[in-house]
């Protein structure tokens, strides 16, 4: 995909009272269908006894790894439809990777500190950004075509729009 045909897309999430939406997740799905799997990794921490970030956009096909940052052990796990998992008690330098190789919402929690809660949303596009505390994500490189642009947050209903 060459500079001439690329395209951004520039999101602004707000509630219906006019607040910027932070932690929102905004993709772009070709008209052509969902691109090949990712081969990426990013990293959901656990850091002060929270997971960090709140909220995870990645591809289908990422590798995450679950570095433990805290001191003491966590247990974390997900009952998700799209990838159920459970990394028992380890701490310091323990590598913990899971891949998530199907698209959707998945939920984390912490057998041991139940106020511990995330999300990593897989999504089957590589255009995708999440917003800052400001409600702007910049999805940028889209080839010439047709798009559906998503929006997902853990509090509040998705929305899809047609691009062309």
């Amino acid at each position: 995909m060459g500079a001439a045909n690329a395209g951004t897309i520039l999101a602004q999430i707000s509630a219906d009272g006019g607040g910027a939406i932070a932690d929102a997740v905004v993709y772009a799905i070709p008209a052509s269908g969902p691109a090949s799997a990712s081969q990426a990794t990013a990293l959901m921490a656990q850091e002060n006894q929270e997971f960090t970030p709140f909220v995870l956009p990645v591809q289908v096909g990422t590798n995450v790894e679950f570095p433990n940052r805290d001191s003491f052990r966590h247990h974390v796990y997900s009952f998700s439809a799209a990838k159920p998992f459970e990394l028992k008690l380890f701490s310091g330098k323990e590598r913990q990777v899971v891949t998530f190789d199907k698209e959707g919402i998945i939920a984390l929690g912490c057998n041991i500190h139940d106020n511990m809660l995330a999300y990593i949303y897989a999504v089957p596009t590589p255009y995708f950004a999440k917003t800052g505390d400001d409600g702007k994500a910049t999805i940028a490189n889209l080839g010439a075509g047709a798009y559906t642009l998503k929006v997902w947050h853990p509090t509040k209903k998705p929305a899809a729009k047609k691009l062309s």
